[in-house]
Formats: structure tokens, C-alpha cells, sequence
């Protein structure tokens, strides 16, 4: 019988939370801002994760510069990871910004502009 979440699933959804935890309370630098993570998308054979975040209260050069700041430090995040977590062999880590809030409120803006004209 097929398990209901396979082992990547699983990786990945454990992934966000410990970095989550790890941005959140061991990272201290001031040039990153409030930083969230959306998805972590895993590799098959686990080589490799992508990391999507967003970045809230900046314009685009400062996304653009937190997600090159995390790329900068993934391989002291990466270290910190691996700490937390029972695998073999970490993924390495690369961040991409998730633009799919900016989307959202783009498109809960434009619906909402017919009521104002009205």
C-alpha cells in the first residue's frame, strides 16, 4: 500500500518549518527583512531544494536583495539545518522570491477598483 505522503513530501514539509525556525531566531542580520517561506520544493533524490520566499515592507530591489543575501548565507543555513534535521545529507539550498502574494493583492486590488468607481 502506497503511503498517502511520499518521502519527498515529507522532507520538504519539515524543511519549511525548521527554516522558518532558523531564520527566524539564529540568522541575526540586519539587512534581511521580514522574511517568509511559501513552498520548499525538493528534488527526487533530495539534492537539491528550492526555497520560495516573500519578503514584506520593501520595494523590488530590496526583495531582489534579501533573496540575495539568503543565497549568500544558505551555506551557513544549510549548516544549521542539518543540526536539526535526522537526514544523511542535506539539500543544498538555493531561494527564489515567490511573487504569488504580490499576484494576490494585485489581483484583490483590480477586483476591488469596480466598487469604488460605483
Amino acid at each position: 500500500m502506497a503511503r498517502e505522503f511520499g518521502r519527498n513530501a515529507r522532507v520538504s514539509s519539515q524543511m519549511q518549518k525548521e527554516l522558518s525556525l532558523i531564520l527566524q531566531r539564529d540568522i541575526d542580520d540586519s539587512r534581511l527583512g521580514f522574511i517568509t517561506i511559501n513552498d520548499v520544493v525538493v528534488s527526487k533524490d533530495l539534492a537539491v531544494a528550492k526555497i520560495y520566499v516573500t519578503v514584506l515592507n520593501v520595494d523590488d530591489a530590496g526583495k531582489r536583495a534579501n533573496v540575495k543575501w539568503l543565497n549568500e548565507l544558505a551555506p551557513v543555513i544549510r549548516h544549521a539545518l542539518a543540526k536539526r534535521m535526522r537526514l544523511r545529507h542535506i539539500s543544498e539550498l538555493r531561494f527564489y522570491y515567490d511573487d504569488s502574494f504580490d499576484t494576490g493583492m494585485r489581483v484583490a486590488e483590480l477586483l476591488s477598483e469596480p466598487e469604488k468607481r460605483s
